[in-house]
């Protein structure tokens, strides 16, 4: 309930952690945005949302440099996707046979078959997709995709990725609606991010009844 809360009103949590810690604001946004790309167990961690949110405040607070932000978070992004890669290259292919209570199998199946629909235009898509940014790197290096074809998608994509939400935030975060309406707002990101990947599952039960 807590992390639904955060993900909820996360604009009210930045601005307590600004306020609280101040320039630290810096290591604790990198720190969530490494963590929710880098790590394979951390999908449900906010993303879309935090990055539009931090740009909202840095315009309205002042207290946060937009271009750091999306250099700093580009780099946490990037640096995510790499270790991501690499720990699903050391784990290898037998992990789509593993069951895990940290690893939903499912999940990484799909995004597996996405790869094989889309190829490395996988790793920008899926920046956009909550859950999907999480696994998509880990399942190249478990596929053992070529690192330096991972690794151009994977700079192209967490430059899109952050710096267009960092500066949709900057731009209208402001906007009386936006501010009066935000968690709506938040819910409608969540939706609209999740939309691709709930069509495709239900694609993909139409084709097996089919």
């Amino acid at each position: 309930m807590e992390l639904l809360d955060f993900i909820l009103h996360v604009d009210d949590h930045l601005l307590e952690f600004i306020t609280n810690y101040g320039i630290w604001i810096y290591a604790i946004l990198f720190l969530i945005i490494f963590v929710e790309t880098g790590l394979v167990v951390m999908p449900f961690l906010p993303g879309d949302s935090l990055l539009f949110a931090a740009g909202a405040l840095a315009a309205s607070t002042g207290a946060m440099d937009p271009v750091v932000l999306v250099i700093l978070l580009f780099t946490a992004a990037v640096l995510g996707d790499t270790l991501n890669y690499h720990i699903g290259k050391f784990v290898g292919p037998r992990v789509f046979e593993m069951e895990s209570r940290f690893i939903n199998r499912q999940h990484l199946i799909y995004t597996q078959k996405f790869f094989e629909k889309h190829g490395g235009k996988t790793i920008i898509f899926a920046r956009f997709v909550p859950f999907a940014r999480t696994f998509a790197p880990f399942v190249a290096g478990a596929g053992s995709m070529n690192y330096k074809f991972f690794l151009t998608y994977n700079l192209i994509g967490a430059f899109f990725w952050v710096g267009s939400f960092i500066t949709l935030g900057y731009l209208f975060g402001n906007m009386p609606i936006v501010k009066d309406n935000f968690t709506h707002l938040i819910f409608g990101i969540i939706i609209i991010s999740v939309l691709p990947g709930i069509i495709g599952f239900i694609r993909q039960k139409l084709k097996k009844t089919a």
